[in-house]
Formats: C-alpha cells, sequence, structure tokens
C-alpha cells in the first residue's frame, strides 16, 4: 500500500511538473513568439541577415524603408534618411531602436496563429507616429551642431510626433561608418545629461508642495556666495518672489529653494516624476536619470536643485514630466508605433498622477510668465507656448536646453530640445523647437 501511495505521489509531483512548464512555455510563447520567430537564423525572413520583409512608414503615410530580399531600400532624400534615421534603422542593427531592428516581429507580420506565415511574402507595413517632414526641419538645425537632440510628443494620445539626434548616420551607406561611431547613438533614448536650469521646474514643483512660496523673496547681488561658493547669475537680478526667480533662473534664489525644500524631500520628487526610472516606449527602454542630493553639504544639495552637480536626466523623462506638467499633472507613456482600427486610442497610457492639478496649473503659470518677461513671446508668433531654459555646464564647456510644451486644442504637444554647445537655452534651441512645432501643425 506505501509503494502505491509513493508512486501516486510521484506521479502527481511530475504531472504539477509538467503542467507548470506548460503554463511557463505558454507564457513565453505569448510574450516572446515574435522575437523567437524573428531570430536571424530564421532563413525566411531573412537574407544574409538582413530582414528581408516589411515596410516602415510615418504617420502620413511616407515610406521610409522597405525590406527586400535585396535589402533594406530608403527613401531617396539624402536628409530625410538622416532625420529619421534613429527611429527607422540601419541595417547592421548599429541602431538598436530603429524600427528595422527592435520592430521586427511586427515587421514579418507575426501573429500568434500564423507565425510568420504570409501568402504575399511582403511582410506587413508598420506606422510609425514620428512626421517625417518636422523631422527634417529639426534636423535641417540641428545639424549646425557638434550634436543635439529633439523629442516633441502628444501629450495627451502619447504619439512621438518628432524623434531627431544627431549627428546621425545615412543609413543607405551605414556599412562605410565605423559601428563604434556617436551617429548611430540616439541621444533622446539612450542619453543621460546635466540638465542645466531646467531642473528647476522639478525644484519648484517640490516647493510649491512642501512650501509656502506666496510671499517668498530673494535678493540677488548677481553673485549669491553660499558657504564659500559663487552661485553665480548672468546679471543683477535685486529683489525677486518666486515668480522672477525662476524667468530670470536664479541660481541664488533656487539654490536656497533647494535648502529649503531639503534633500530628503528632492529625492522624493525625483523619484515621483519619473526621472530616475527608465521610460518605456513600445518595449524600448531609455536611460535612468541619477542625482544626488546629499544630506551633510548645503553647497552640493544647492547645486543639485539647479541643475548641476552630479544631476544626470534622460532627455525623454524629462519630455514626459514637461507633458505631465501641460497635463494637469497627469503623465502618459510616449510611444513610436501608430495604432489604428480597433487598436488605436483616443487618450494614451496613463503613467498616474506625477503632480497635484493644483501644482501643474502653478507651474504653467510660471512657465507663460517666464516666455514672456524673459524668452519674449514674439519669437514664438501664433504659438502659446510655455517654457524652461536652461544652460549646463559640463567639462568640456556649456550645453543649451529648452523644455516646454503648447497649448493648443488640437496639436498639444510637448517638447524637449538639447545641444551642445550654442549661446543660452532659448537663443539656440528656441528657432530650433519653434521651426518643429509649425511643421507639424502645418501636417497634422
Amino acid at each position: 500500500m506505501r509503494r502505491l501511495e509513493r508512486r501516486a505521489i510521484m506521479c502527481l509531483m511530475l504531472a504539477a511538473v509538467l503542467f507548470l512548464g506548460i503554463v511557463v512555455f505558454s507564457w513565453r510563447f505569448v510574450t516572446r513568439g515574435g522575437k523567437w520567430a524573428s531570430f536571424y537564423g530564421n532563413t525566411q525572413v531573412y537574407t544574409d541577415g538582413v530582414i528581408s520583409r516589411g515596410s516602415v512608414c510615418d504617420r502620413n503615410g511616407i515610406l521610409l524603408a522597405s525590406c527586400t530580399e535585396d535589402g533594406i531600400v530608403y527613401v531617396d532624400d539624402t536628409t530625410l534618411r538622416k532625420a529619421t534615421a534613429h527611429a527607422v534603422g540601419d541595417p547592421g542593427g548599429n541602431i538598436p531602436y530603429g524600427a528595422v531592428n527592435y520592430f521586427k516581429d511586427e515587421l514579418i507580420g507575426y501573429d500568434l496563429l500564423n507565425g510568420t506565415y504570409d501568402a504575399s511574402r511582403d511582410g506587413k507595413s508598420i506606422q510609425l507616429t514620428i512626421d517625417a517632414e518636422a523631422n527634417r526641419t529639426a534636423y535641417n538645425y540641428l545639424s549646425y551642431y557638434d550634436a543635439g537632440l529633439i523629442g516633441v510628443f502628444n501629450y495627451k494620445t502619447g504619439e512621438i510626433v518628432c524623434m531627431v539626434s544627431t549627428p546621425a548616420v545615412d543609413p543607405a551607406y551605414y556599412d562605410d561608418v565605423d559601428p563604434d561611431s556617436a551617429v548611430y547613438y540616439n541621444n533622446f533614448i539612450q542619453a543621460t545629461l546635466t540638465p542645466g536650469s531646467t531642473f528647476k521646474l522639478v525644484t519648484a514643483a517640490a516647493a510649491i508642495e512642501t512650501l509656502d512660496m506666496e510671499d517668498y523673496s530673494f535678493d540677488c547681488d548677481g553673485y549669491n556666495e553660499y558657504g564659500g561658493d559663487a552661485f553665480r547669475c548672468v546679471a543683477y537680478h535685486g529683489e525677486e518672489d518666486f515668480y522672477d526667480a525662476l524667468a530670470n533662473s536664479c541660481n541664488g534664489a533656487f539654490g536656497e529653494i533647494t535648502r529649503t525644500v531639503g534633500a530628503g524631500t528632492m529625492k522624493k520628487y525625483v523619484n515621483q516624476f519619473g526621472l530616475t526610472s527608465p521610460v518605456d516606449i513600445d518595449g524600448i527602454q531609455t536611460a535612468k536619470g541619477s542625482f544626488s542630493f546629499p544630506g551633510d553639504d548645503d553647497v552640493a544639495l544647492s547645486w543639485a536643485g539647479i541643475g548641476q552637480g552630479e544631476d544626470l536626466v534622460n532627455p525623454c523623462a524629462m519630455m514626459v514630466y514637461v507633458g505631465a506638467i501641460a497635463n494637469d499633472g497627469e503623465a502618459v507613456a510616449p510611444r513610436l508605433l501608430k495604432r489604428t482600427g480597433i487598436f488605436r486610442r483616443r487618450s494614451g497610457k496613463s503613467l498616474g498622477h506625477y503632480l497635484d492639478a493644483g501644482t501643474a496649473a502653478e507651474l504653467r503659470k510660471m512657465m507663460k510668465n517666464n516666455v514672456e518677461s524673459s524668452y519674449g513671446a514674439g519669437n514664438f508668433p501664433e504659438l502659446d507656448i510655455y517654457a524652461k531654459s536652461g544652460t549646463a555646464e559640463v567639462g568640456y564647456g556649456e550645453t543649451s536646453w529648452f523644455v516646454g510644451f503648447i497649448d493648443d486644442e488640437a496639436h498639444p504637444y510637448a517638447f524637449v530640445c538639447w545641444v551642445d554647445g550654442g549661446y543660452g537655452g532659448a537663443a539656440a534651441c528656441g528657432p530650433i523647437v519653434r521651426a518643429t512645432l509649425y511643421t507639424l501643425i502645418e501636417n497634422n
């Protein structure tokens, strides 16, 4: 009898292991079947190691690349190839997050029922959310700098309508370029950069939610010495309130605000605003930012609060945060694949409320005041723009930032722009943002 019991228990254990194995396999098949099917050894969908099925077009149907048995055929326009290279990808796979490399299962037309079966052998045409002409406009401006980027997304739906990183490769001639070259690097997705004064939008939000800023005042002498360090400003600002401090990008004022907010609270808010986590873009994981807010060093804490010190932010994460300010505090996940038919969504996937709606409203007023009192609303005709500029000091010089959004019901776009060098955030990046937004509004 005992022998029968032991055998029965062993059979049940084997059945349980078998069942668990089936469950695990089924789960992996559902979640990773597309990756298995698009493995480069599958000669049904590859020729000489290059995907031979599918095509990529922009949001307006402009064909950007066709994957054929003779190789990937790109659009004839050289500038357009470079402007969309980081979104489309290269045949050698040196741009890991380009569509022809990352969305292979979509290109080959894989589905759970039929696998890679395709009677036409043409694969699937996938549509990206980017506007190719807006990318061209942005690239033409960015190409004047050694390196740069711009990202624009719809802060209601999450669609990334423009994504350009420079320098950029011509993917039609990728085999002439060193695989380790910077032209393959997507600054928008892969980089973490010193944010400079754009980070004051984070410090300002923390102050609004934890301090009483209504009667705040700071006397800026342009030098603003504290603890033996000088938190210099570009000019003598004199007596400032909270709005003036942000519009003037006063380092002395925001150093003081940071010290009052405190290290622990600053750590809490960079985490709450998604700046220390990767952003998920249709499965693509961006780099995650890193910050140091020492509780025992007020000088280092001050530098961190004004976007210097050891602060590093991913540009896409900053764009999502600014989009949350525009969207009553609610952050929306960005995406690159345009969904159609029954998969089309009127609104994007919510990442939750980064900010209280009242805090977001206050920041919007402050960002509008920045434009009107510092950047010049006349520099952005017909655009209801809200923004913050920044200049970051890095080891070899300075970089320029401009982040913000436009309040336009038909075109709810938030943006981030960065260039290596320049001559002030709004002056260097403002024209790039303005021209790109004009193109987007005209085309969409």
